[in-house]
């Protein structure tokens, strides 16, 4: 399987010249407006057949607050997704590093007038250094570790800006078991899901990274989404700092 995987990886690489093209000519920029408003439609459908396993996850959210009200930062916060599933007085700060989600994140945070928002930042996961070292309780990061540039760094960051005994808590889709045919699919359309997704990985292990980015405690669980077969392998759970 492994060679007939290749051959038609190959494929899809050669496919998808044109965009790669249009990426080094700066044209693929264009996308970046364009992808709010194909990830806000998708993000509607994804909550609603993932809106107990969020609500699951978050539910333990005020175990890290102190006597102030609970400060998260959400990475890739893109249309505000999960606001709904906060605890009402948190006070949230979003950062994403396309600035197109603007309007949409003022609609969201509009509709959930349970929470406070302290600003948006534009800035990447791997570099948030107008954040201070240590000044919130909680990071979020759903479905975005899949498309920063670099995993560690990220992770790195979030362990910066996390208070002692703070808690990153993630939502993930990461690669299939080696045996299955998702694997053989996530790889051969990995070429072109880049580009639909702006940068999206669908081969990326990403419980490894957290389990080697030094936190205290680790708790993950392994799942089975009920969305399409190429992102139906998640993971989700919260580290600790």
């Amino acid at each position: 399987m492994g060679l007939c995987m290749n051959l038609f990886t190959l494929f899809f690489k050669v496919v998808t010249l044109p965009l790669q093209l249009m990426e080094a000519l700066g044209v693929y920029a264009i996308y970046k407006r364009i992808f709010p408003i194909l990830l806000c439609k998708i993000t509607l459908n994804y909550n609603k057949v993932m809106h107990d396993k969020k609500k699951d996850l978050f539910s333990t959210l005020l175990e890290f607050k102190l006597e102030r009200p609970l400060r998260i930062l959400e990475i890739g916060c893109g249309c505000g997704a999960n606001f709904q599933f906060y605890p009402p007085t948190c006070n949230v700060i979003c950062t994403d590093p396309n600035p197109h989600f603007q309007k949409y994140l003022d609609t969201s945070m509009e509709e959930n007038d349970h929470l406070t928002f302290d600003r948006f930042v534009v800035a990447s996961g791997e570099d948030m250094g107008v954040v201070e070292d240590e000044s919130v309780d909680v990071v979020v990061c759903t479905l975005v570790l899949c498309s920063v540039n670099n995993v560690q760094r990220t992770l790195q960051e979030v362990y910066r800006i996390l208070r002692p005994g703070g808690a990153l808590y993630f939502l993930e889709h990461v690669i299939s078991d080696p045996s299955s045919w998702t694997y053989f699919f996530q790889h051969v359309l990995q070429p072109m899901w880049y580009y639909f997704g702006d940068g999206c990985e669908l081969t990326r292990a990403t419980w490894k990274d957290l389990e080697t980015a030094g936190f205290s405690e680790l708790k993950l669980r392994h799942i089975e989404a009920p969305v399409v077969f190429l992102i139906k392998p998640h993971i989700m759970g919260y580290v600790v700092k």
